[in-house]
């Protein structure tokens, strides 16, 4: 028997029972009756009062495992694209971008970033990954060359709510759907990535394949395999993917009105950084902060970041699971500490350091995406508003003596950062350098020259 509205008030014993239980009014209740759906705000309210799963709502927006949906002749009318899931669930909506028949299946994830589109996409940290936008307005300030985090799109593909306009900003260079195409990515638009997100927070990210045919036709039993059959996040090592080949050597600083981006031309330090998936701002900030920056890759060993003789080192972000980077990047960073130069890590560094020190991660089981992100620095019981992308997470449990949590999250209480003061190594989960996002993090850089510099622990 289908679950329509009158069987979710039914089932909670009558409208006066149902609209205590949800927190509602029965004014509320005579209007789902009345349109036949229930609105998406109330679906986490209605999910946890009756049990019913996400997809058998009345008003949710995809289907799943439908006989018309897997008619590949037949999309709905208007559909030019579609976000196939690794249970069978589609999702329509109208591609843009550049028309792939089917993408690389990737774990479907949620960012809450209100601005920073661009910086994401080509954030390395999204490598393996489609990022639904829950805020709408994407595409509306175009793309212009400024803002790349990276040479290319990280992501495997997007999700938007509305279509993409054309773009309305003095700095743009490009449309973002002109942009995407030269990159060979596709995205769909029109999706309720309202009912998307919530299902990514009720059940965990699922595996997808988005599909954006030019022929226009769409077989969704092989998409759907597709996704199925792809092994996910876990034991996924995809930081040798993103980062450099080779060393090389950065003294672009952060940008500023109305010069643009400036240059470090009197360091007082050096700095080695470990390219994991290094997004260009933080190397920015290293910069800044006065550092001469020299880049290594993800595979580079001990004696590969030790013969530059650098007065610290760091960890930067990038994407996979940091167990099955460690297998290359946790021997190197322990011949780095036994050397005695202090450490700096964010993110996959972060992760990373952890484990060299004794520590274990887990997946978490929707990662943390965006730049309104709340942390509290344990020491000072300051709290920062954060940018974050990551899936994984250290084992505050795990953590071996002398090895303290230094940040927590205030969403749900996961590490966020760590020292080791004997051994002079930090570290914190989240990205410190704001692109895009907040800039209550920047001081941490300042706290690395002073570690260096013997002014703290």
């Amino acid at each position: 028997m289908p679950v329509t509205v009158e069987t979710i008030i039914q089932r909670l014993g009558g409208p006066e029972a149902a609209a205590t239980k949800l927190g509602i009014g029965t004014e509320a209740l005579r209007k789902w009756r009345q349109a036949q759906a229930v609105p998406s705000r109330h679906w986490p309210a209605v999910i946890a009062a009756t049990g019913i799963e996400l997809e058998d709502l009345p008003g949710a927006t995809f289907q799943k495992k439908s006989p018309v949906m897997q008619d590949a002749s037949a999309p709905p009318a208007g559909a030019t694209a579609a976000l196939v899931l690794a249970d069978g669930s589609v999702f329509w909506g109208r591609g843009f971008g550049a028309h792939v028949a089917a993408s690389a299946a990737a774990e479907i994830c949620f960012s809450t970033s209100m601005t920073g589109y661009q910086e994401t996409l080509t954030d390395p940290s999204f490598a393996g990954q489609v990022i639904t936008f829950t805020f709408p307005h994407i595409g509306n300030v175009g793309t212009n060359p400024q803002d790349l985090e990276a040479t290319a799109i990280a992501a495997r593909g997007l999700l938007v709510k509305q279509d993409i306009t054309e773009p309305s900003n003095w700095r743009s260079h490009q449309g973002l759907d002109g942009w995407l195409r030269a990159q060979g990515v596709c995205g769909v638009a029109g999706i309720d990535t309202r009912s998307l997100t919530l299902r990514i927070r009720d059940h965990g990210a699922p595996n997808g394949v988005l599909a954006y045919p030019a022929d226009g036709r769409f077989d969704i039993p092989t998409l759907a395999a597709k996704a199925k059959a792809w092994s996910g996040l876990e034991g996924l090592d995809l930081a040798k993917d993103v980062s450099c080949t080779q060393a090389y050597d950065w003294d672009e600083t952060e940008w500023a009105w109305p010069a643009g981006f400036g240059r470090q031309t009197d360091p007082k330090l050096h700095v080695v950084a470990v390219d994991y998936g290094a997004k260009r701002n933080i190397l920015r900030c290293l910069a800044a902060a006065g550092f001469r920056v020299t880049v290594v890759p993800a595979t580079a060993t001990a004696a590969d970041i030790l013969r530059h003789d650098p007065d610290g080192v760091f960890l930067s972000n990038g994407p996979g699971d940091p167990a099955a980077t460690g297998v290359y990047a946790v021997p190197a960073i322990q011949g780095v500490i036994a050397a005695g130069k202090p450490i700096f890590g964010i993110c996959l560094g972060h992760q990373l350091l952890g484990i060299a020190l004794g520590a274990k991660t887990y997946k978490l089981a929707r990662g943390h995406r965006g730049a309104n992100q709340p942390v509290q620095d344990l020491a000072t019981g300051r709290v920062e508003i954060t940018s974050q992308n990551h899936g994984f997470a250290v084992d505050a449990a795990s953590l071996p003596d002398g090895v303290h949590v230094t940040h927590v999250s205030l969403f749900d209480g996961s590490n966020e950062g760590i020292a080791c003061p004997t051994k002079r190594a930090f570290s914190v989960q989240y990205h410190p350098e704001a692109n895009p996002g907040p800039t209550d993090s920047h001081y941490l850089f300042q706290r690395f020259v002073d570690m260096i510099e013997g002014k703290s622990a």
